[in-house]
């Protein structure tokens, strides 16, 4: 069994309209420090088997398939 940590990010230039929500409401609260904000999702998964190259090779097309839109998105993920 493996663990597999995905993170997805919009990628550099992508608008963040939640980003933007969050600073705004930093801003609000006194937070001046804060540059930028970018949300993002976090992804655990379990497999059946082991790491190995099939594994990486299978969860970077769940990736691209599935967990983030090529188009506006990036990810990257950490197999444990």
């Amino acid at each position: 069994m493996a663990k597999v940590k995905v993170y997805v990010t919009f990628k550099d230039g992508v608008l963040d309209p939640q980003g933007k929500t969050v600073k705004n409401a930093l801003d609000k609260m006194g937070y001046k420090n804060i540059e930028e904000v970018r949300i993002g999702k976090f992804i655990e998964l379990e497999t059946k088997n082991g790491a190995g190259p099939s594994l990486k090779k299978e969860i970077d097309e769940i990736c691209d398939k599935l967990l983030a839109n090529p188009n506006i998105e990036q990810y990257r993920f950490e197999i444990e």
